[in-house]
């Protein structure tokens, strides 16, 4: 993972963050929900109203449950069900890369399920 923090060199603008209460990931999912969806569409509008030269590092994470190796796969597929849908709302791929973090950067407790849930999730750094 340390390698691929370094994939997207650039000034950092801003982040979003995908993880509240309508956009949060399914234990062992990557499934994308509605409320995902629009969220990902009015990000994807804002950027194209923007009309700025960015690049989107789009990073996935997971809880602690389950193996490591498995844990980077479910974050990387995450991270790319994130890219996808972008792309298909117009953002160019080459603008784009999906990284997994897996269950690095914990951002609340794994020990209980609230916790799990805020950690299951995809942060999209928006570099110029």
């Amino acid at each position: 993972a340390n390698a691929a923090h370094h994939l997207a060199q650039g000034k950092f603008l801003y982040e979003v963050v995908l993880s509240d209460d309508s956009v949060k990931f399914p234990t062992d999912g990557n499934a994308l929900s509605p409320e995902a969806e629009q969220r990902l569409a009015e990000f994807a509008q804002r950027l194209t109203a923007e009309n700025q030269n960015v690049y989107l590092e789009i990073q996935g994470y997971t809880d602690s449950v389950g193996d490591e190796t498995h844990n980077d796969q479910l974050g990387e597929a995450r991270a790319e069900a994130v890219r996808r849908y972008l792309s298909r709302r117009g953002v160019a791929l080459n603008r784009m890369s999906a990284i997994s973090y897996g269950e690095e950067s914990p951002v609340a407790s794994n020990d209980t399920p609230e916790g799990r849930a805020q950690n299951r999730r995809v942060t999209i750094v928006v570099l110029a």
